[in-house]
């Protein structure tokens, strides 16, 4: 069935840049805002203060009431915050239509438990509903622009990948097809987590040679893990693993690595993340990726370091040199060996 109405669910900078792509496409959009007062002040002035100097076009229908939100919509995206996930997808498992598509555009692990967003997702709709996955370089800020940009949309299904990606495709955003919903997600989330530590780098004074190290063998953790849980090495060269890991780490518009400068400059991380004043999805996922690492018996030093960092108070300092005179080893018995055919 062709997409005709859309509804976006969380109207922060990315649900709203995504609102724009699909008005801008010709479809029938809703955003959807879980505060009223939000709803309300986006709709009198049509202005996202998280998007300076864009536009929200009126026929983008705004609104806090779940139910007219799912109403006919046959397209479901989902941009809100990883520790609203769960909440937001219970709330409309009795509400979508049985033709429904369900994109998750939201980037993270539930922190609780680990999962997956799309395995959330599929605990939580009927068996029927059919789920994809969305992930790759994309700042809010500059698809809002429609500054060019490409991503990959993700499903066990590769007739959904392909819907999906006609639902979003146009000329400023190119979309790839994928089947391995686990890579895309595991780049999109665990990224955060590297970014986090290449910001506290930055932060503490260090350079390119560093922000290089910390991508690159951070790019290697997050691809070993993939492969442990079942997804594909070579996802993780690609736009939903090495792109993203690239623009998040080293992009003015990053959050988790504005958040790790401050750390790395003397802030604490809830003086960091209050200063930043958006959501620092790496924050979560550190958490998420630490009990992944020790669940599938891996080592994730950069990742591990960094939620010690965020969590248990290590001076960014010790944790580096930490990170610099751990044992002598082959770059080929760390995780490297993966890209290897």
């Amino acid at each position: 069935m062709s997409i005709i109405k859309t509804t976006v669910f969380g109207s922060g900078s990315w649900g709203t840049a995504i609102a724009l792509l699909l008005h801008n496409n010709g479809y029938d959009v809703t955003l959807w805002s879980k505060f009223e007062n939000e709803a309300k002040t986006l709709c009198n002035t049509r202005r996202n203060p998280l998007l300076k100097d864009v536009e929200i076009p009126q026929k983008i229908y705004i609104t806090s009431d779940l139910n007219e939100a799912v109403n006919n919509a046959n397209a479901a995206i989902l941009a809100v915050p990883s520790y609203g996930l769960r909440e937001t997808a219970e709330a409309l498992a009795e509400r979508l239509n049985d033709d429904c598509v369900v994109v998750c555009m939201s980037k993270g692990i539930e922190e609780d438990s680990s999962s997956l967003f799309t395995s959330i997702l599929k605990e939580t709709f009927n068996e029927n509903t059919t789920i994809a996955a969305v992930s790759g370089p994309t700042h809010a800020e500059e698809v809002a622009r429609q500054i060019p940009t490409a991503c990959v949309a993700a499903s066990e299904d590769i007739s959904v990948a392909m819907r999906v990606q006609n639902l979003l495709m146009n000329d400023f955003l190119r979309v790839y097809t994928s089947t391995d919903i686990i890579g895309v997600e595991l780049g999109a989330a665990l990224k955060n987590v590297i970014a986090l530590g290449a910001g506290i780098s930055l932060g503490l004074g260090y350079g390119d040679n560093t922000m290089a190290m910390l991508i690159t063998r951070g790019l290697a953790e997050i691809a070993e893990l993939c492969v442990k849980m079942g997804g594909c090495k070579e996802t993780l060269a690609g736009l939903a693993g090495l792109g993203d890991l690239i623009v998040t780490c080293m992009s003015e518009y990053s959050r988790n690595r504005q958040a790790g400068i401050l750390i790395g400059k003397g802030k604490t991380t809830q003086e960091a993340m209050s200063e930043v004043g958006a959501v620092v999805e790496g924050y979560y996922a550190a958490k998420a990726a630490k009990k992944l690492a020790e669940k599938m018996d891996i080592d994730m030093p950069i990742s591990l370091e960094t939620y010690r960092v965020l969590y248990e108070n290590k001076h960014p300092m010790t944790a580096m040199k930490d990170l610099m005179s751990r044992s002598r080893r082959s770059e080929q018995d760390t995780g490297a060996e993966i890209w290897v055919t």
